[in-house]
This record gives C-alpha cells, sequence and structure tokens, in this order.
C-alpha cells in the first residue's frame, strides 16, 4: 500500500499530528502537545481569526478556502514534509467526501476502510449485527410497522433532519421532501429503526493495537434539538403549534454508568473490535462509539456507531473517571490519541496504527 511505502520516508523522530479545524480539533492538538508533538490544522480561511486564540497549542496552520483543498497538491505536500500522522473525525468525511477520505495519500490514525462503511446506515447496522450486539429493529421503506419509528439519514449529520414517524405513508413522504431539498439522494439510503423509549448512552471506546487491549475512556447524552426543548413546553401546545421534533445535536451531557452495566459495555466492544477484524482488517484502531438506548429493564440496544473520535470526548478534556483507572492521570481521548502514536513511535511500530 501507498501508506507502507509513505511511511519509510517519514522521519519518525519528527512525527506531526494534524487534523480538520472543526468538531474535535482542539482536544486532538491540546493532548498531541501534551505528548510533545507537533501540531497542524488545515483551516478554513474565515474561521482562522477563532482557533489564533488557542496557538499555544497550534503550531501550524495550513488555510485553505474549502474543506475539498484538502486532497490537494499543495495541502498534501505540506502534510507529508511535516511527517503528519492524520487523524479522522466527524467533520473529517462530511466535509472532504468520501473519495478525498479514502484516498488521501497522508496516513490516516484508525481504519481507514470504516469510513466507507459509516457513510451508509444500513452498512453500520449489518456490522453491528455481524457483531451480535443487540440492535433495534429495522423495516424497509414502505413496510408496515406498528409503533413509532425514528428515521435517520446517511452520514455524520449530526441528527439533523432525523425526524420521528407513525405510517409508513409519512416515512416515504418526508423522505421525497428531503430529495427534492437535497438534503439526500435517494429515500432508500435512510434507515427506518423503531423508536424505543429509554435513556440514550454514548461509549467512548479506544482500541490499542500497540497495548493489544480495549479501554472505555468515557460516556456522554447527547443535547438534540428540539427534542430536548420540547420536553419543556406542555403537550397540548406542541400539537397545536404543529411542532414536530428534530435530533440535531448541538452539545454533550456527561454520563456516568452504573458499574454493573460495564461488563455488557465492554463486552459489546469487545465483539465489535473482533468483528472489525474478521470483516476489515487489520480492524478498528483507536478510538470508536457505541451509541445506545437503555430502556427501564437495563436492556442496551445499540442503534449506531462511530469509528473515530466523537465529540462527547469534548467533555473530558482533564480526562474522565473510566481514563483515570487505566492512566491514573489526566488522559483525554485526544491525548489517548496522541499516547498510542508516542507508543508506536518508540517500539517502531507506526505501521500497526495507521491505514
Amino acid at each position: 500500500m501507498f501508506i507502507d511505502d509513505l511511511l519509510l520516508k517519514y522521519d519518525s523522530d519528527k512525527i506531526s499530528i494534524g487534523t480538520l479545524a472543526s468538531h474535535s480539533s482542539l482536544q486532538i492538538v491540546h493532548g498531541a502537545k501534551q505528548e510533545g508533538f507537533k501540531t497542524i490544522l488545515v483551516v478554513l480561511k474565515n474561521r482562522l481569526w477563532f482557533y489564533k486564540q488557542f496557538n499555544h497549542i497550534i503550531d501550524k496552520y495550513i488555510v485553505v478556502d474549502h474543506w475539498r483543498e484538502l486532497c490537494s497538491e499543495k495541502v498534501v505536500n505540506e502534510l507529508q514534509s511535516e511527517n503528519t500522522v492524520f487523524i479522522p473525525h466527524g467533520s473529517y468525511v462530511e466535509y472532504v467526501g468520501l473519495d478525498c477520505a479514502l484516498n488521501l495519500p497522508i496516513p490516516i490514525f484508525g481504519l481507514r476502510s470504516l469510513l466507507q462503511v459509516e457513510a451508509s446506515q444500513q452498512a453500520k447496522m449489518n456490522l453491528l449485527k455481524e457483531a451480535g450486539i443487540p440492535i433495534p429493529r429495522s423495516y424497509e421503506l414502505g413496510e408496515e410497522f406498528d409503533k413509532l419509528v425514528i428515521v435517520k439519514l446517511p452520514g455524520a449529520k449530526g441528527g439533523k433532519d432525523y425526524f420521528i414517524a407513525k405510517k409508513p405513508s409519512e416515512v416515504i413522504e418526508k423522505l421525497n421532501k428531503l430529495v427534492s431539498q437535497g438534503v439526500i439522494r435517494d429515500p432508500r439510503e435512510a434507515i427506518i429503526q423503531e423508536y424505543i423509549i429509554g435513556v440514550t448512552a454514548y461509549y467512548h471506546y479506544f482500541y490499542s493495537p500497540i497495548l493489544n487491549r480495549l479501554e472505555i475512556l468515557g460516556a456522554d447524552i447527547r443535547y438534540e434539538s428540539d427534542i430536548d426543548g420540547l420536553k419543556r413546553i406542555p403537550q397540548n401546545f406542541t400539537v397545536e403549534l404543529g411542532l414536530e421534533p428534530t435530533f440535531t445535536v448541538v452539545g454533550n451531557i456527561p454520563l456516568v454508568l452504573r458499574e454493573s452495566l460495564l461488563p455488557a459495555i465492554l463486552d459489546m466492544g469487545l465483539k465489535f473490535v473482533k468483528t472489525t477484524q474478521e470483516k476489515l482488517p487489520p480492524g478498528i484502531i483507536g478510538p470508536f462509539c457505541l451509541e445506545s438506548i437503555i430502556d427501564r429493564n437495563m436492556n442496551i440496544k445499540v442503534f449506531e456507531f462511530s469509528g473515530r473520535i466523537v465529540a462527547g470526548t469534548n467533555l473530558y478534556l482533564n480526562g474522565s473517571p473510566y481514563s483515570y483507572l487505566y492512566w491514573n492521570e489526566p488522559m483525554s481521548t485526544g491525548r489517548r490519541i496522541a499516547r498510542e502514536v508516542k507508543l508506536a513511535v518508540e517500539r517502531g511500530e507506526l505501521n500497526k496504527i495507521v491505514t
């Protein structure tokens, strides 16, 4: 692979850590500086002023007019000259496009092939199912159902334009409207799942190929507008105003789980790691997230996953209660990424953590 050839040209004593200036980039560069790395942000020109407020943790800016310039020869040459390991996050594919994300000629920390799976809701659910992880029931477009469903769109859209429906005809009508608005290309790109009553819980994991272990680094709840805002409006007002809830994520809330839930949560993470190793070798590398509902009987169903660092980890820049159990020092997910890179460099095993 071209990445193996590129690593041979890299000076392992001068590795830089770079990412797009969005999503969890400040956490990533903060953690990288803690571990002694040079940091690089690819930043939009109109956002440069903001990120310059953090010059103490950002060593170099590569300024672009459009995100898709990431794959331009100029930007690629700059990143390669700095021996950059690039960290993908939730904005990566969404902003630069799948083709650029898959073919960027820079070592990517993590499992590059998983990005293609993440682009399809159906493929994501199939992978969870193959792993033996409990998931909600899904329905085909037009299939009859007799309960509430939630309809989710492909890609890392942060819940934007997701909706609840009671009838198959509602699903078809709203998806066709989203197609006409250019939000999606085909109604079949969406996934229709049973709506489960319970608490949403998002688990932050980190799989280390260097230490050969899976760590739980934290958990969070997403704060979603307007579904959470509607809780403060009497139900009759909601009906009268014709308000329909959406699920756009506006922030994250810390969550400390009952310890009795942790064995099941770790077991699901281990199943996910094993399945990616079998289906998408070499398997998941670094951070990922299983996104779930916990019902009144403590049953957990995973409705989605993210195969890279998630924004909920921004809650724990100084570490979480779980990361302290592993490291006994402040350990954000951003720093954990940098620690893995550092360990890999020290052991001459950088090829184990990049694709």
